[in-house]
Order: structure tokens, then C-alpha cells, then sequence
């Protein structure tokens, strides 16, 4: 299905745009952008809401025809399955519509490896499509992975430990995407692996962002598409580190997990990882699933700085998908 975005438009979620809507008025300031939402049940929702609420701010005076899609073979719920079979387009309708964007979120790991999932057939005719049939294409986090998997052979790296919360970015090469970007850049990050800088610059990839701490954070190649790929995840909400973090405190306490999760970097307030050092001593201890009730009140750090990152690069990107409609549109 079809959200047409306006800048004043109130976002709840994927519906179908109206019929007597005119599609005629300001067709030359009109962007048409899939978001292929492969994201865990328990974050679907929040993420199509995350990124219409991007792409709304982003927009300014353009509108945005917003598609959502999800790959067929991503298992679901039964609830999530029927919001996508319901409140979804199919994804065959990418081949029947011109895309100016593309947006690929990852999905919860399942296999050892990313060429063993279930959806992975269905993920690398997606990249080749994308590649030769967009004018840009993002690639977030598991999807960066599993696209220069397939593009260049690159694999990934498995972390000592989870990759998780708030980290300082710096822009490190000029590019339109980084334009009055802040400094540092406050990205969230959330992953077990990642892909190292010097396979990327060998297979001819520009790195654009990095964190000391988290290594490379956004970076580029061109193709007939531009392909952008992030390793982390700009369009989480502030809350969206917390949510993850209490899940994997549930999977543990459930024993759906062996080792206790860490705190997300640069997150919580000193109160709050005080208090919940203490509650992670009391769990090892008493592992059971009814000890989540007695989790503390949680509070974040005042500098954390949601958004920011978000904000400067999807409104540069919008701006690139804008500068080639606009050069359609004048072509005619």
C-alpha cells in the first residue's frame, strides 16, 4: 500500500492514499520511495513510523509517495504477518512502478551465515534490482552486510562482544550525503558484526562516517544506483536501544540467552547503569522470567542527541533523489 506524505500530514502508519487525491498537482515535487521493512515483529511497526517521520521531516515542501514491502520469506508471527499481508504492498509491485529511493532495513539473524537464510534468494535479487533500477538505495546495517556480501565477496566479522548504543561519528570524506553534517555525528549502533574498513577501501568502497569505537558507520558506492549503506541505525527513536536492551534482558532472564546483556554505550544515565548493574547481579543470581517486574526506572543521558544524524543525511539524500526528478521532470 500507498502513504503520500506531506509536510503537515499526521504519521500513524502505511494506508492507502485516496483515490480523488490529485496526483497531478506538483508532480515535478514528488519523490516515490520504498521501504523495504525487514526489521524483527517486534520493531516493524516502529520502524515504517521511523522512517516516515524522517522522510516527513526531510521533505520539506516535496511530498513523498512512501511504499512499504517486506521480503515474503522473512518469517513472522501470525500478527505481524497479517499487518504485512494487510498494510503492505507486494513486493512484485517494485518491478511495476519507477522508484526514485530505496530504503533496506537488515533482519534478526537466524543461520550461521547471511547467505544461508531463508530470504537470502529473495535479498540478492532485490540488491541487483535495486542496483540497476533506482537512483539511490540505502542499506541498513544486516542489509549493508548482506549487499556487499553479495556484490563484492566481502564478509563480515563477528564482534567480541555486541555492538551497542550511542557512538561519536566523524565525517572523514567530503561528500553532498555529510553536508552540514554536525560534529561528531551520534549514531546508534546495533549489531554483532561488522565489516572492516580495509575491505571496503579494496573493493572500492568511499567510507563517509566512523567511530573509534565502532569503526566504520556510513559509506558509498556508485553504481547506476548510489548505493549508501549504514552500519548503524540512524533512524532509531531515543527509546529504540532501550527496547532492545530490555528484550535481551528478557531472553536471558527466559534462558533464551546464555550471557547477560551489555549496557548500551553512551546511554543511560550514571543513576540508571548504577541501578542497573545492581538488578544484573540480583538476575544472575535469581534467573527467572518474573525478575523483569522488578526492573528500575530507566532515564537517558541528556546528550544523546536522537535524531541529529538522521535529520542531515536523509534531508541530503532527498535532495539527491530531488536534483535527478527534477532534472526528469525538465527533460520532458
Amino acid at each position: 500500500m500507498t502513504v503520500l506524505i506531506d509536510r503537515d500530514q499526521v504519521i500513524v502508519g502505511p494506508a492507502l492514499v485516496p483515490a480523488e487525491h490529485d496526483l497531478a498537482r506538483d508532480a515535478g515535487a514528488e519523490l516515490t520511495i520504498g521501504l523495504v521493512n525487514n526489521m524483527p515483529d517486534l520493531a516493524l511497526k516502529a520502524t515504517e513510523r521511523q522512517f516516515m517521520k524522517l522522510l516527513q521531516a526531510a521533505a520539506g515542501s516535496r511530498r513523498i509517495r512512501f511504499h512499504c514491502f517486506s521480503l515474503p520469506s522473512v518469517k513472522r508471527s501470525p500478527e505481524a504477518k497479517w499487518h504485512v499481508e494487510n498494510e503492505y504492498s507486494d513486493l512484485s509491485d517494485l518491478g511495476r512502478k519507477k522508484f526514485d529511493g530505496l530504503i533496506v532495513t537488515g533482519a534478526e539473524p537466524i543461520a550461521p551465515e547471511l547467505d544461508q537464510e531463508p530470504y537470502w534468494r529473495d535479498l540478492t535479487n532485490l540488491i541487483d534490482w535495486a542496483r540497476a533500477n533506482t537512483r539511490s538505495t540505502i542499506w541498513s546495517c544486516l542489509a549493508a552486510h548482506a549487499a556487499v556480501l553479495h556484490l563484492d565477496g566481502i564478509e563480515r566479522r563477528r564482534l567480541p562482544g555486541k555492538c551497542h548504543g550511542i557512538f561519536d561519528c566523524d565525517v572523514v570524506t567530503s561528500d553532498p550525503l555529510t553536508r552540514a553534517a554536525p560534529a561528531p555525528l551520534k549514531v546508534s549502533h546495533s549489531r554483532l558484526n561488522e565489516i572492516a574498513e580495509s575491505d571496503l577501501v579494496q573493493a572500492g568502497y568511499q567510507v563517509l562516517t566512523r567511530s573509534a569505537e565502532a569503526g566504520v558507520d556510513v559509506f558509498v558506492r556508485q553504481y547506476a544506483s548510489r548505493f549508501v549503506f549504514f552500519q548503524g541505525h540512524p533512524e532509531y527513536d531515543a527509546l529504540s536501544l532501550q527496547r532492545e536492551y530490555l528484550r535481551d534482558i528478557g531472553r536471558y532472564l527466559a534462558r533464551e540467552r546464555d550471557n547477560y546483556p551489555r549496557l548500551p554505550v553512551s546511554y543511560f544515565d550514571a543513576a540508571t547503569e548504577e541501578k542497573l548493574a545492581r538488578f544484573e547481579k540480583k538476575a544472575t543470581h535469581q534467573r527467572h522470567p518474573a525478575l523483569s517486574n522488578e526492573l528500575p526506572g530507566l532515564n537517558l543521558r541528556a546528550d544523546i542527541g536522537a535524531g541529529n544524524a538522521a535529520a542531515v543525511l536523509f534531508r541530503n539524500w532527498l535532495r539527491y533523489l530531488g536534483a535527478g526528478a527534477d532534472a526528469s521532470v525538465a527533460a520532458r
